[in-house]
This record gives C-alpha cells, structure tokens and sequence, in this order.
C-alpha cells in the first residue's frame, strides 16, 4: 500500500510539473511575440517635427532633384570642388585681376580662330585631313522653354509687388521693404559679380551644412521664429494697430 501511494504521488507530481512547464512556455511565447509585435508596429501619432519654412521633401528634392542638387549637396566631391573652382578662377580673373569680360571673349576667339586657321592650312603641307569643325546649332525648344520660364517667374514677380503696393498685407509690405533695404546695403559694399560669387558660394555649403545638421538648425529656428512673432505681436498691439487702415469715410453734412 505504501509503495502504491507513492507511485500515485510520485505520478500526481510529474503530471503537475508538465502543466506549469506547458503554462511557462505559452506565457513566454506569448511575451515574446508581444514584444516582436510592439517592435515591427510602427510608432503610432503624427511627427510634430518643426522643419524651416515649412519644409516637407528632403533638402535634395527641394533644390530640383537631379544633377544640379548632386552637385549643391557634394555628392560628387570631384564635379562640386570643380565647379566651385572654376568659379572661383573666373572671379579671381575678373575681380582681383580687374580681367574684363568683352576682352576675355575676343581673346579667346582669336586664339580659337588662329589655331584652326593654322591647322587646317598646314594640313596640305603634311597631307593629312583637315580638322573636322563641327556645326554648332542653337535649338528652338530649350530656348523657347528658358524664355517661357522666365515670362512666368516675372509675371509672378509683377503680381506680388502689385499685392504689396495695394496695401493688403502690411507685414508682407515691411518684409519687402527690410529684404530691399538689406540689398541694397549689400549692393553698395561689393558690385554685382562679387555678389553673384557670394550667392554661389553660399548656395554650394548652406544647403550640405544645413542637410548635415537640419535637426539642431530646425530646433534654433523654431525658438528663433517664435521669438519674432512675439516682438511682432508686441510692434503690431503698440504701433501697427493705430495706424489708421483704408480710407477716411467723409462724414455726413448735419
């Protein structure tokens, strides 16, 4: 009897440790692939990531996408550093060197012209074939295509300065003003070819400074932005706002 009652608690005990066995492995199955589900589900809510001047595409699609972006971006180390160096020639001989343009171009021509005068004449002396001059055709299209472009560009230009001179938007009034007032300060340090090279310059390392660092100069900016329309709301309650808007309605004659 005794040996009977141990093998039945003996086999109690096994089948017990079977069902918490079984137990333990389905809680951690199920633990497991909770967690596999939390992290293959995407984190839920929308991203309130300030970005400057509202920006929603990647900087590279902003700047046109294309070789020209590749080229801003220095994702060509080789064709960037060139066309910045071949900038910086043109303003070192132009400014610096005082080269003029009109001078530059007959020079090269005559250059040009002389070599291949020469050479096509030496080649009866040598019996060797003329040099091949190739035809050089302006097309129609991309020219009509550039001077559409523009017509739309200026037409839009025209409209704002029409929108800004009707008085309808005064804080887009005084931006322009501020913008053309800046120009202008900038216009009288340097003239207009080393203005152009600044441009170019800046337009070759804002966009790969701010593309490497457009988290910290979003978040500069967004304290920026807030600052200014706080001093605005401060200038509009304590000087805009009694500025007299529209015209003086004529009183009626008692």
């Amino acid at each position: 009897m005794a040996e009977h009652t141990e093998d039945s608690g003996s086999g109690v005990q096994s089948v017990m440790e079977k069902i918490t066995e079984k137990l333990h492995g389905h809680d951690s199955s199920s633990s497991s692939s909770d967690s596999d589900d939390e992290k293959s589900s995407p984190p839920s809510g929308p991203s309130n990531i300030y970005r400057l001047f509202g920006r929603q595409k990647p900087v590279h699609k902003v700047l046109g996408g294309g070789k020209p972006a590749d080229v801003f971006l220095w994702k060509n180390k080789k064709i960037s550093a060139s066309v910045l160096g071949g900038a910086t020639g043109m303003w070192v001989l132009f400014e610096l060197l005082e080269y003029h343009l009109l001078t530059l171009v007959c020079h090269i021509l005559i250059l040009s012209l002389a070599i291949l005068f020469l050479w096509s004449n030496a080649t009866t002396f040598i019996n060797k074939s003329p040099p091949r001059i190739p035809e050089v055709h302006i097309p129609e299209g991309p020219v009509l295509q550039i001077a559409s472009a523009l017509r739309i560009e200026i037409n839009q230009a025209f409209a704002v300065l029409r929108d800004i001179a009707s008085g309808r938007d005064l804080k887009k009034f005084l931006a322009v003003i501020a913008g053309l007032w800046i120009l202008s300060i900038v216009g009288s340090c340097c003239n207009f070819l080393t203005l152009f090279y600044i441009s170019f310059v800046l337009l070759h390392t804002v966009p790969v400074f701010y593309e490497k660092y457009e988290d910290q100069v979003d978040s500069f900016a967004e304290k920026a932005i807030a600052e200014i329309k706080k001093q605005y709301a401060v200038f509009d309650v304590k000087v805009l706002s009694k500025i007299p808007k529209g015209p003086l309605k004529d009183k009626k004659k008692v």
